[in-house]
Order: C-alpha cells, then structure tokens, then sequence
C-alpha cells in the first residue's frame, strides 16, 4: 500500500500549498517510513527539502534570508526534537506541523473515525506487510469500530474473505491442533490474541479467565446439551455451560449443518465426548431427554440399544416422548449422524414391521390368498429384504443377532411356511387354475395388439415385491407413467419354462426328456428365441441386457429403428442367488437390478422408445438361515424324473408327506398325465448340489406370482418442482429466546412434486443469522395434509435487540439455492441475556 499512501500524501500536501500564502510544512517522519519515498514525491507549488540533524542552521538561513517567497515541506526522517536541541522551533511556530503515520493514512483511507486510530495504531505491525494490507483492503468494509476491526484483522489471519467472528472461531477451531494451533500463534505474533478470548467471552460466554481452545469447545457442547435435554447434567458438565445458549446453539448448527465443516465438527464432538466422559454423563440422562440430541455419536447408540431391547421383548408399543419404535427411527434418520447409523434404524424399522407379523394368519381360499399377497402380505418380503440389505450393510452386526434369530423366526415360521402351505395346497386342489393372466398369455394380452415399437425386459427371478419396489421408482421419475399387474408363472418355476412361456407360441409342451418346446422347437438360447419372435412378427429381436448397456446412443438407436417387438433379457438376481458363494447377496442383486432396470428405460427413452413392459420368468423364495436336514425331502425315485430342489416332474406322483401335485396338462393347456410334485411349504427336495438359501420351482406366491410393469415414457421435458413449504403459526414477534413454530409441507411428494431440503432459521436487517438452523427434509408423501405439518425450535442468540428494526423468518430450498420464505417480525425480548442476569 506505500503506493496509495504516498499519493495520499501529495495530494494532500498539494491541497495545502494551493493557497497564494506563502507555506512551510514540517514533516517529521518519527520511523523514516517514507524515507524512500520522499525523492519520488513531486508537490504541486513547492519544493521539498530534507531536513538533517546537522542542517538545521543552513535550513533556517534559507527559509528566512535565501528564499522567502517559496512554499517547502521540511522532511525530517526522524522524530522531531526537543525543544532545546531544535533549532527551528520558531520557524515551526509560524508554520505548520504535517503527520503521515501509516496508522493516520489507513485512517483517511478507509474513512475510520478519527477515535479508532489508536486501534489501528495498536496493531500496526500487521500492515507492514503489503499483503496483509491489501487483503485487509479487500474485505471492503463499510462500517468501522473496535470490534469489526480486530474481527477483520483476525479474518485475514484465517483467510477468510468475510468479517465474521463466527467463521474466525470455525476456521480456529478446526484447524486441527487445538493445543498448539497456528492461527492462535498468528494472533499472539500480531497482539490480537487477548482480543480474540475477549470476543469469545463475549459472544460464547463461559469463563475464559485462563482460556484455552479446548475449553471453549467443550463450553459449546455442553452448554448446547444442557439446552436440548433439559435435565441437570453432572457437576463436571454446569461448569462448563454458559449463559449464551443461543449465541452457541447457533454456532454449532452452522458448523454441524456446513458441507464444509461437518467432518470437523465430528471430529470435536468426538473431542469433547471422550475429554468429558460423555458416557458416564449421558447414561446417567433419562432417555427421552436424549431424543432430540443430535451432537453426539453415542446418543444413537443409546437410543438403538434401547429399540433393540424393546424388540427383542415383543415390546411393539414401546415409545419414547410419544415417538413409537417407526416415529424414532425416521426421525433419527434425518438427523446429524444419518450416514453412520442410517442402515441401523431401517435395520429396527423392517424389524419392527416383521415381528409385528407374527400372529399372521393367511386365507384358507385360493382367490383370498392372492388377492391378499398382492395387494399388502408382499410388503413382508419386502420388510424382510430391506432387513437383510441394511443388515448387511452395517460393519459389525453383532449387536442385532438376537433380533434376526427373531426376526428369522417369525418370517419363516409365522408367515412364509403357513403362507406357502395354505397357497401351494389350494392351488394343488384347484389343479392351477388361477384368475390371474397366465405366463403363457403374456404375449398375446401385452404385446401381440400395441400400436408402438414395445421393448420387453424380461428380468431372472424378478420377483413381485421387487417389481413393487421399481414401481415406486419409476413413479417418481417424471418421465415414467407405471402401472403393475401381477402374473402367474409357470410351475415348475424355473427359467427355461419361464423364459419359454413368455414367447408368443400356439403350443407349449416338456418332450419325453423333460425339455421345453415352444410350437415343438427347443429354444435355450438368444438366437432360438429370436426366431419364434420373428416367426410371430418379423420386426423382433432379442437382445442381451449386458451387451447393450454399454451402446453409444446412436448405435442403441441404429438398434431399434425398424423394430416393432425387442425382447431384452437381464440377469442380475439369479445370476447372483444361483450361486452357492452369492446367494447371500441376492438382495443386494435385487437393488442393483431395479436400478440397472430404470436406467435402462431412460437410456432406451432417448433412443426412441416410449413403451416398456418389465417381467419375469420366475420369483424365489430366500431365507437367511441354513436348511436343517428336516427340511429336506428325501424317498423319492430319482429315475426318469426331472428333479429339481423344488419341484419333481415324472410319470409317477411322490407320495411323500408335505408333497402335493398336480399334472402338467394342468398347467401348460394340454392332456400330459405327467405328474409335478412340489413342496407344501418351503421345504425342498434332498439332492445334490444347489443353494441352501436362494430357490425356486416351486409353488409357493414368492416364487410364482410374478410383475407386469406396462411403462410409458416421455423424452421431452417435464416441468418439476419442489415441493414448497409454508409457515402456519401466526407469528409477528418473539418474545422469547426459545420459540416453537409449526409449518406444513404445502404439497405431497410426487413424479412432479420433488423432495428437497430446506434450511431455516432467523435474520436481521443487515443478514445476520441471529437463531440456529434448522434443517427439514420435506419428503413427505401423504396426501392427508395434517400428516405433512411440522414443528421446528428456534432458540436465538443472546443479544440486544432493537424494537424499531426489521427482523426476518427466512428459508431457504437447498437443492435449488432459493429463497422460499422471507416472514418478518418485531424482537420484543425484554431482557436478551437470560432475563438480565449475567449468570
């Protein structure tokens, strides 16, 4: 800055020799600062001259007999003399005094009151450097005092390229050593250390009289604590809390909510939990005073011990502060520490769900049992499979053992066995005759009579529930319009029979060798299958699913131009439940196929197709445990039979107890007298080889009740939103430092509606954020509008606050960085700082 500085200086030199009065200006330069400078100054009407200790005498001559018309500045590069030894002293009395300190210069130049030169005095060492100053500079402050001094003094310490003691202490604070921090020596070197605890003490409260980073850490956690469990904390802890909640609350929202920082703030809460045996002190608490407590890590742990315990004692209506078991866990869900102990709570919740089941009781009727499967029963799978994906998905699941013996028992023995039992002997009695659409009509009702190109995705072992799972999926795609159906397969439910039935064909018959033929021709393969496509329509093909997704678009759109019928056969799910070392992670293949699935009908959308159908050609049963011996079906004659883990097909019916039957002319339309035997329930026949856990074949609903998606795709653009939120508390002033608000959700979640975060809080005229955040995730579905309402807290900072100003409610959607909210209101709090007391 010397050079803005010594233009300074001239231009105000040069204003000052301006007059027709003849002028002398002494200007002594007490550290020789512009001693350099001084040469390359040209004044307008005046000359310069140096003033030395030694000249004095030769200076006076020439002021007073040489020159007396000329207007100089006297330059001394060093402090002005006594009085004694200045020999110039009366000339200096009819003349006048300039000073150009850099303290004096930073003043004029930023338009700081003459009262705060002493500060910037005080800290001149930090403008010696040019940067520092330039950086200062930059912060383009518009309004001075002590304070925003110090703060913009420390914030170009940190970095920061706005004035905020907030963002001071955050950068301080989690920049990692807080013993031996370097923004806290940065502060010492420049005298601004003493200033920063003093601001601390200020803003944060607690006792800084010996301070230290640590102790303002832990004053933040726990005072933050004492506020949100509302009950007496250790003695340990009160010395700790503070008197400017609100101040601290809002702090460690705005740290525990920042993208930036939440890795940080993890690592201080860590910190303080371990430094303040947080586990002693929270133990102690009573559980439903920790509901709310989102700062700690050990809190879920807390209150997941406690649901686990509850469930494991059939305790289903347990509750804590009127949140069931359900309530607790989305709610915990969508608080701080959600990526760590997300799959915990839906490992809880699914649990929650099946336990409930074990009074289930199925229909006794065909058409009972049915209905009832596809329209709610096929949730327990689904409950039952997002129990074991979370449940794989968490590091050590030791802790839920107990639960999934439970759990295992109840899906298995209350609803899968009784449930396959009651399906499998009605269907048996009624010789498969079902009202569902038959696999082997499939072609003929879906395909045969559509007016466009129609792209079926045939998926192994896509199970009903699964296809439920895409359904929702595909609903929320704004793109996609879904309907389901559900489909009864081919029994036995294997893929050649399944595969062959969903081919358009005239005949269906197993040969003598137990081998599929559609109208009396094999097809095992891609080419075969392709073949009986085009023998129905001759603009078909068939397609693998793994060789196209890779396709560049033009090449995918190349693909299918001409074609009216594409067949598209994924294996994901069988691919992985088949094999004995992957069966065990046929859920989580069940996942990535509604997900290959969907992005493959976006993908072929924009390669012109706008009709999609999505199948299967059989379901499966899984269960986690291992198959006891009883479980296996044995003294049958292996001879000329075809004989699968679920399924025996031979001239002669197994008389084997938990067996039933039924002919294949039952099932494929035809007079074949060839016996099926299947399992009443979920047993299976011993032989060698094949899964313990993944099967099919056989009759149960898992197995053979399968989807039909019929898709509809929209390649233009579709205008989406998200969905809004609305204030409904008839709020005009706070008259308290803790205020409940509700709000709603003003529309459902929908294909059009989208779900979005919004961030809330309160803020002054001039953008200070003066409460803490509060994060809602609105992604409420329910059209019953009473059931999107929320309640959110907002506790604001401890500090005066002025009637007369404007004050504001505002909220902001996240995703779409808008404002959606902007409600003012009056501050009418009496007393801001804990009703007057300093405590």
């Amino acid at each position: 800055m010397a050079e803005l500085n010594l233009k300074q200086i001239t231009d105000k030199l040069s204003s000052e020799f301006s007059s027709d009065v003849r002028r002398l200006i002494f200007w002594y330069d007490a550290r020789g600062d512009f001693a350099l400078d001084i040469d390359s100054m040209e004044l307008e009407n005046a000359k310069i001259i140096k003033l030395e200790p030694d000249n004095q005498f030769y200076i006076k001559y020439l002021l007073e007999r040489q020159d007396t018309t000329t207007n100089y500045l006297i330059y001394a590069p060093f402090a002005k003399p006594s009085l004694r030894d200045n020999h110039l002293a009366d000339t200096i009395k009819y003349s006048k005094e300039f000073f150009a300190d850099r303290a004096s210069l930073l003043a004029v130049d930023l338009g700081i009151d003459e009262k705060y030169k002493q500060v910037l005095q005080k800290y001149i060492k930090f403008f010696a450097s040019k940067d520092r100053t330039q950086k200062f500079y930059d912060l383009e402050i518009e309004r001075f005092n002590q304070r925003i001094i110090e703060t913009a003094l420390m914030s170009v310490l940190c970095k920061s390229k706005v004035v905020s003691f907030e963002e001071v202490v955050r950068t301080v604070i989690t920049a990692g050593d807080l013993e031996d921090n370097r923004y806290l020596q940065e502060f010492e070197k420049y005298d601004l250390l003493s200033a920063f605890w003093q601001m601390c003490e200020e803003t944060f409260g607690g006792n800084f009289s010996s301070p230290s980073l640590v102790k303002l850490v832990n004053t933040m956690f726990t005072t933050y604590t004492s506020k949100v469990v509302m009950s007496e904390l250790s003695s340990a802890w009160r010395n700790y809390c503070s008197h400017k909640s609100g101040n601290i609350i809002a702090f460690l929202d705005s740290l525990m909510n920042s993208m930036i920082y939440r890795g940080d703030f993890d690592d201080l809460s860590d910190m303080v939990y371990s430094t303040l045996d947080g586990e002693t002190v929270l133990s102690s608490v009573d559980l439903t005073q920790l509901i709310e407590l989102e700062i700690f890590k050990k809190t879920d742990v807390f209150i997941l011990k406690w649901m686990i315990d509850r469930l494991e004692h059939d305790d289903l209506d347990a509750r804590l502060n009127d949140y069931s078991i359900v309530d607790i866990c989305k709610k915990r869900r969508k608080m701080h520490f959600k990526d760590v102990f997300s799959s915990h709570y839906y490992i809880l919740e699914n649990a929650y769900y099946l336990l409930k089941e074990a009074r289930y009781k199925p229909a006794e009727e065909l058409e009972e049992i049915t209905k009832n499967y596809i329209t709610k029963d096929y949730i327990i799978d689904q409950k039952y499979r997002y129990f074991y994906y979370h449940y794989d998905n968490v590091p050590d699941s030791s802790i839920y053992e107990n639960l999934r013996e439970l759990v295992e028992n109840v899906y298995t023995n209350r609803f899968l066995n009784p449930l396959a039992v009651a399906f499998s002997r009605a269907l048996c009695e009624n010789k498969a005759k079902i009202s569902l659409t038959s696999q082997q009509d499939f072609y003929s009702r879906f395909v045969k009579n559509s007016k466009e190109r129609t792209v079926v995705i045939i998926s192994d072992a896509f199970r009903y529930e699964v296809g439920q799972t895409l359904l929702k999926r595909l609903m929320e795609d704004e793109k996609c319009t879904a309907s389901i159906q559900a489909m009864m397969s081919m029994i036995p439910s294997y893929t050649r029979f399944g595969m062959s039935a969903l081919l358009p064909h005239k005949s269906l018959d197993m040969t003598e060798d137990y081998r599929v033929t559609v109208d009396g021709k094999i097809c095992d393969d891609l080419k075969s299958r392709e073949q009986i496509l085009k023998a129905y329509n001759e603009n078909s093909r068939a397609l693998q699913f793994d060789d196209i997704k890779g396709m560049k678009m033009t090449q995918l759109k190349e693909l299918f131009t001409g074609q009216e019928v594409v067949y598209i056969y994924h294996n994901q799910i069988d691919a992985r439940g088949d094999k004995l070392n992957t069966e065990n992670e046929v859920f989580i293949a069940c996942e990535e196929a509604i997900k290959e699935i969907h992005m493959m009908i976006k993908r072929l959308t924009n390669a012109n197709n706008t009709r999609f159908l999505v199948t299967a050609d059989h379901g499966f049963i899984y269960k986690r445990d291992k198959l006891d011996e009883s479980d296996k079906i044995s003294g049958f004659d292996k001879e000329s039979a075809f004989v699968g883990r679920r399924y025996i097909v031979s001239a002669q019916k197994v008389s084997s107890e938990g067996v039933c039957s039924m002919t294949l002319g039952d099932v494929m339309r035809s007079d074949d007298e060839r016996t099926i035997s299947l399992p009443l329930g979920t047993d299976v026949f011993k032989v060698a080889g094949g899964g313990q856990n993944f099967v099919h074949g056989g009759s149960s609903l898992q197995e053979v009740i399968v989807p039909v998606l019929d898709v509809k795709t929209n390649k233009g653009y579709t205008q989406t939103q998200a969905v809004k939120i609305s204030l409904i508390s008839l709020v005009s002033k706070i008259t308290n430092l803790n205020t409940n608000l509700e709000f709603i959700q003003t529309e459902a979640v929908s294909d059009v509606n989208k779900e979005t975060n919004y961030k809330i809080y309160f803020i002054s005229d001039d953008n200070e954020k003066i409460s803490n955040e509060n994060i809602y995730v609105a992604d409420k579905k329910d059209i019953d509008a009473s059931k999107r309402v929320f309640r959110l807290r907002f506790t604001f900072k401890n500090k005066k606050y002025d009637k007369s100003n404007k004050y504001y409610l505002v909220a902001y959607d996240e995703k779409n960085d808008l404002e959606v909210i902007r409600h003012e209101i009056q501050m009418d709090l009496a007393f801001a700082d804990d009703f007057g007391f300093n405590l």
